[in-house]
Order: C-alpha cells, then sequence, then structure tokens
C-alpha cells in the first residue's frame, strides 16, 4: 500500500511512520510543515529507506497537497498533522484554528478532489483515516464512567474545541460526499521522542537538570496513559481493517493520577542514579505545585472495547514497563532531547522526495 501521513515528523506520527518502515512493506509519504514540534531527527532511523518519502509542506496549502497526491498516488491517508498542546492553545489559540480546523478542511478537499478521479477499484481500497483526541468529550464526572464511541462532544479548550470541529468536519465530509473515513480517539500518549513541553518528558528532563518538577493544582487530574507504540499499532490496524464510516477509541487501560505519574518517574530516577543533584535526596523534592491551568479536565479514561473486539487489539506495555521504557530512552538519547531543548534540531534542512526524484 501507499500511504501518506501528515504531521509524520511529530511524536505520534513519527512513530507510525517507522513502523510502517521497519514492520511492513508498504511505502510511506511524509507531509509536514515542520512547526515547532516536527522534527526531522525522529525520522532519521527510517530517513535513507528506499520506501520512505518526505514532503515539507502544509496540509493548509491545498495545492501542493493535490500535487503530491497526484504524483504519489496515495491509497491511505493518516491524518496526524495538528496542533496538540492544552497550555500553547490557550495562550495562543490562532494557530490551533488554522492548522486543526482550516488544515483539516484543506486535506479534506484535497482528498475529495483526488478521491472521485480514482478508478471504481482504486476507489474501494481508499480510505481517509483521522486520528483524534480524547479530550473532545471533555471531562468524566463519574468515578466509574468511560469515554465510549457515542459519547457526546463537550471539549473545553481550545486545543479540544478544534480537534473536535476537525471530528465533525471529517464525518460530515463521508456522509455528504461519500469520503471513505475512519476515526479514532486516543488517550495521553507518551513515550520516546515526544517533545519535551508535555507532563513525561518535562518531568525526566528537569528532573535530569535539578529543576522544578511543575505539577498543576494538586496533581489530582486523572489520565489514561498509552504507550505511543501500542497507539501507532492500533493506528496502523484501523487503517488497514477498519470499518469505513466508523469511530474507534484507543486507551492504554493506565488510569493514573499526575502526582502519582510524577512521583513513579521520581522512582525510577532515584533506582537509576545514586548521586542526585545538590541538596536533595530523592528527586521527588523538586516536585512544585503551580496555579492550575483554566478548564483544566479533572478525568479522561477510554473504553477500547471496541476496537479490541472488532480489529484484535490490545496494549502490550503496562504503565509501569512503558513508563521505565520511556524514562531510559531519554537517559540514552541525550543528543535528540539536547538538541530540541537548545533549539539546533530546528536548523535540519529537509529534502523533499519531489527534490530527489522517485526512489521507488
Amino acid at each position: 500500500m501507499r500511504i501518506a501521513v501528515t504531521g509524520g515528523a511529530g511524536f505520534i506520527g513519527s512513530e507510525v511512520v517507522r513502523q510502517i518502515i521497519e514492520q511492513t512493506e508498504h511505502q510511506v509519504l511524509v507531509i509536514d510543515a515542520l512547526s515547532y514540534a516536527g522534527n526531522l531527527q525522529s525520522l532519521k532511523p527510517v530517513s535513507s529507506h528506499p520506501r520512505y518519502r518526505f514532503s515539507h509542506s502544509s496540509v493548509c496549502d491545498r495545492q501542493v497537497i493535490s500535487q503530491l497526491f497526484t504524483e504519489f498516488q496515495p491509497q491511505i491517508v493518516m491524518h496526524l498533522a495538528a496542533e496538540s498542546h492544552v497550555d500553547r492553545s490557550i495562550s495562543g489559540p490562532d494557530n490551533f484554528i488554522e492548522a486543526n480546523i482550516i488544515g483539516t478542511f484543506q486535506l479534506l478537499e484535497a482528498t475529495r478532489d483526488y478521491y472521485q478521479q480514482l478508478p471504481s477499484t482504486e476507489q474501494a481500497l481508499f480510505r481517509f483515516h483521522h486520528i483524534s483526541t480524547d479530550e473532545v468529550f471533555g471531562d468524566l464526572a463519574e468515578t466509574n464512567d468511560f469515554f465510549t464511541e457515542q459519547t457526546p462532544y463537550a471539549p473545553s479548550s481550545p486545543y479540544s474545541a478544534s480537534k473536535a470541529a476537525s471530528d465533525h468536519l471529517v464525518r460530515a465530509w463521508h456522509r455528504t460526499y461519500q469520503l471513505p473515513i475512519v476515526v479514532t480517539n486516543c488517550s495521553n500518549n507518551y513515550g520516546p521522542y515526544q517533545f519535551p513541553e508535555k507532563l513525561i518528558p518535562l518531568v525526566i528532563l528537569n528532573a535530569l537538570q535539578g529543576k522544578p518538577l511543575p505539577i498543576y493544582g494538586k496533581g489530582e487530574q486523572i489520565r489514561d496513559w498509552l504507550y505511543v507504540a501500542d497507539h501507532a499499532r492500533a493506528l496502523l490496524r484501523v487503517a488497514l481493517e477498519g470499518e469505513i464510516g466508523e469511530t474507534y477509541n484507543i486507551g492504554g487501560h493506565n488510569e493514573k493520577r499526575n502526582i502519582d505519574v510524577v512521583n513513579t518517574i521520581c522512582q525510577i530516577l532515584d533506582e537509576r542514579f545514586s548521586e542526585k543533584p545538590q541538596g536533595i535526596t530523592s528527586y521527588s523534592q523538586l516536585i512544585q505545585f503551580v496555579a492550575d491551568r483554566p478548564g483544566h479536565d479533572k478525568r479522561y479514561a477510554i473504553d477500547a472495547s471496541k476496537i479490541a473486539q472488532q480489529l484484535d487489539w490490545q496494549p502490550l506495555e503496562t504503565f509501569e514497563s512503558g513508563l521505565r521504557k520511556t524514562v531510559e530512552w531519554y537517559l540514552d538519547n541525550q543528543r535528540w532531547w539536547q538538541a530540541v531543548l537548545d533549539g539546533s534540531y530546528a536548523t535540519v534542512e529537509p529534502i523533499s522526495y519531489q527534490q530527489e526524484g522517485d526512489k521507488s
């Protein structure tokens, strides 16, 4: 299959791309605007492979996307390109509206034009896979409640509102224009190559540098944690085998309070390092509670029974095994995260496959 992955230089997207190249025979075209969270170093393990191609392009540019589709002839489009950090959406929502809503609209229109020109045999194979978040559902008030595929949308932040809008657009294009789509909504991801603004890598790197470990409020917020490699496996399963028009929730079955996540990271680092930053005997002494962010949802939890029953997917990692792997990865890959912290990752020049020629 020929698979186009938007946002393929991001955290989740790059894991999807690495799995496509390393574990399948499919071809992949990465389409990424390389905004601040896009990192070509995350694709370095597969970037020289003959089945890998890259285009430094934005999904907001419909003409460019149409040209790429004409050249690459994708049979699957996996749409992961999005602005995704809640804090940034609160301080500056403009980019989220542009990337997540306008970008999805432009991509849908380019895809619709491309799909309508395909012969019927190719149309039968084609699908548009939209990757979204459980944050579109808002807050879970009841401790024994879970998000299902039928949960009403109630987004709380500019980020989740923009993703909710993109979900609605994708489903509308399916109903109105018969574009073959599948949608997935996932819980909180963690793992290697995650941008250090998110909770788990932020805590790991701050701890290593002896900096405060900031936690919103009292750290009582509960999230369902999903190891990124498990998520990518689920995404590929849905992209290749999911039923057209269906939505699948993807969760890790790992509900944890933020404070417990941070304490577990501190325990792993305490075991790993006998010598601590000056003045502390445990990394947990670096924990610092800060004012809660506006509209902070209390609890997310995913019911992932549908994808388990219909597509035979289950997460392979427990939270404990996945978190230990994540901490070890950051300890072993200082060059990657140091380049992010000092900004040098953004100076890597992308090489577009249009300039290189067809490598297949």
